[in-house]
This record gives structure tokens, sequence and C-alpha cells, in this order.
């Protein structure tokens, strides 16, 4: 009966191994920072970090960010950046537009007339189409208001301090 556990427990412990480096399909959780080139902090999974630059959200879970390596759940520059990482590791990694969210496009910012709505558009309200698209209205004027549907972190560059908490195969 001992060994059986021993063998359980040395199972589980090739599953959670420490020295392996990521690799795709693995499933890691990290704590990250997310910068833009000066230095403004964007999103982070450290509370610390999130009331220190005045970004905290008592909305939010601040834990670390779980994902599987390779599915598609992250930009591609942050999968990217991970791989090769050991449980422990920190590490700083650059992430241009094009592996992020994107350059931005102008041609997904739409001038839309007042009257064409049943609602008062505002700058800064979230709008959101039949189709699924999201975009935010950034200027209104007496007759027409513009909406960009770029990401807001579109055509940025961002910086990515990430340590890696876990990883499992």
């Amino acid at each position: 009966m001992l060994s059986f556990v021993l063998l359980i427990l040395m199972a589980e412990d090739i599953t959670k191994d420490t020295s392996r480096k990521i690799e795709n399909g693995d499933t890691i959780s990290v704590d990250y920072v997310g910068k833009l080139e000066d230095g403004a902090i964007f999103d982070t999974s450290v509370k610390e970090v999130a009331t220190e630059a005045g970004i905290y959200n008592q909305m939010r879970n601040y834990e670390p960010l779980t994902f599987t390596i390779g599915e598609g759940q992250m930009i591609k520059g942050f999968d990217e950046g991970v791989v090769g990482m050991q449980v422990g590791e920190e590490k700083t990694f650059t992430i241009p537009p094009e592996e992020a969210y994107g350059e931005y496009r102008e041609e997904f910012v739409r001038e839309i007339p007042v009257d064409a709505v049943d609602f008062t558009p505002e700058v800064g309200m979230r709008l959101a189409t039949d189709s699924g698209l999201t975009g935010t209205i950034t200027n209104v004027s007496e007759n027409n208001f513009v909406v960009d549907f770029n990401h807001e972190l579109a055509g940025k560059t961002l910086i990515f301090s990430v340590k890696v908490v876990s990883v499992e195969k």
C-alpha cells in the first residue's frame, strides 16, 4: 500500500516539474505586469501593482493567469514569450503590434449620423454591433459621432514582465 501512494506522489511531481522548460501544449500560470512603451501599466495580475498604478478594479480577482500555450487563448507574442521559461523564472519581453492586437487601422473608424441611432452618443461610450464588433465613441458633434472599432491596444508595442508560477503538461 505504501509503495502505491509513493508512486502516485511521484506521478504528480512529473506533471508539475519545476525544472522543465515550457513548451507548446503546456498549461501554465503566470503573474504579469503589462506596460506600454511610455511605462504606463495597462494590466496586471498583481493587486498591489494595480493599486499603485491607479488601475485597481475591485470587481476583478487579482491572481495568476492560467492558459494553455498554443491554444489561441493569448496574443501570439505572449504565447511565444513564455516558451522556454521554467517555474519561478522571471522575464521581460516586448511584443510588437503585429504579434499583439495588430496595427491601428483607419478603416475600423466609422462616422455615424446622430439621427441614425435611438440614444444620445457620448465620448467614451462602448457600442456593440449585431455582428459582435465592439467600439468606443471617440468624438461627438451636433450631427455625427465617431466610433473606433480598433482594439484599444491596436498599434501599440506591449512590454510584459512575467513570472511563471506553475506548469502542467
